[in-house]
């Protein structure tokens, strides 16, 4: 079996990621970046004979690197994912994929100029075993007709936003950091395509802190078949980190909990309801690290296909110009 040589730059959510490369056969870690040497001395044991640096370029332009993990923050995805591609590296990116529209469509055509190489987006929420049986509930047909989604992505860490590099940085987006999980979810759910949005945003939550930008976005999604979709980004509430999912069907409603999930087979409420126990948010970060490296391995289509990260950023754009804008947006397919 060939041996892919890896280097994984952001040691925050990326050392979940590593975790995976070093248990895979085909893998070997070589190198580790991160800013900070905080990081870089806790890590260090762990990873005794692994180069660990502090400039990610001397992993982008290191020629004998196959694959590269990036979980930089945010502003930095598209430069670091631009470098990667262009030094031939297969590149898992934690979402989002990048913060502009522009940058979106120049990496879609860069892509393009390099089908050898793979790319995937970390939209981990597929991996959840009970977010897998709600879709294959909705592709069998049992809830009916699905005509109305709700989603929230509800953050419950402020801190990160008012203490964190969020509020550094010049541009951070609620829908990009967070709401961009709750859309996959849906789109791959349903198979279905938004036609619209329109999206409103406030920042009360963190009016007196350094954070400059949206800790709340609410879009209403207009989807091709029919179906009225709403995802909010609620980075600010007073919450445990949680996705609130409900589906509405002609047939059955599912309500997302804490221990278990509802499904209302009736609108009766003297009838039973039925509880599904599946597990929901006990994830490994780097779970979809797995079928990277397989689609890599074997030329196929890993579990979130490109197709799919561009079609989810595409939505997050129209959604974010929405809430900027004040109007409604139609939403155009990178």
């Amino acid at each position: 079996m060939k041996k892919f040589k890896v280097g994984v730059i952001g040691l925050g959510v990326g050392e979940k990621h590593a975790e995976v490369y070093k248990s895979h056969p085909a893998c070997k870690v070589v190198a580790l970046c991160d800013f900070s040497e905080e990081k870089i001395k806790s890590i260090r044991p762990k990873y005794p004979s692994v180069k660990i640096v502090r400039d990610a370029d001397e992993i982008l332009f290191d020629k004998d690197i196959n694959i590269v993990s990036i979980a930089s923050y945010d502003n930095y995805h598209y430069e670091h994912v631009v470098k990667a591609l262009n030094n031939e590296k297969h590149v898992f990116v934690e979402k989002p994929l990048c913060l502009y529209k522009e940058e979106g469509i120049k990496l879609r055509k860069l892509l393009k100029d390099k089908p050898h190489l793979k790319l995937l987006s970390n939209l981990i929420l597929r991996k959840s075993p009970r977010f897998r049986l709600l879709k294959e509930m909705v592709q069998k047909g049992e809830f009916g007709d699905v005509y109305y989604i709700e989603g929230d992505y509800n953050y419950g860490r402020l801190y990160k936003l008012t203490n964190g590099w969020r509020g550094d940085v010049d541009f951070y987006s609620v829908v990009y950091g967070g709401g961009v999980h709750i859309v996959d979810l849906i789109l791959w759910m349903t198979n279905d395509s938004v036609a619209e949005v329109f999206s409103y945003g406030n920042r009360m939550a963190t009016k007196k802190t350094k954070f400059r930008h949206n800790d709340l976005c609410v879009s209403l999604l207009k989807f091709k078949s029919g179906m009225i979709g709403k995802v909010a980004c609620n980075f600010g509430c007073v919450f445990p980190h949680f996705h609130n999912f409900i589906i509405y069907g002609t047939d059955a409603t599912f309500i997302n909990e804490f221990e278990h999930g509802r499904l209302i087979r009736s609108r009766d409420k003297e009838d039973k309801e039925y509880k599904i126990k599946e597990n929901y948010k006990d994830i490994h970060k780097g779970e979809l690290v797995k079928s990277f490296i397989e689609s890599i391995l074997n030329d196929s289509e890993a579990e979130v296909s490109l197709e799919d990260v561009f079609r989810g950023m595409s939505v997050c754009f129209a959604m974010e110009e929405s809430a900027k804008t004040s109007r409604k947006v139609k939403v155009e397919y990178l």
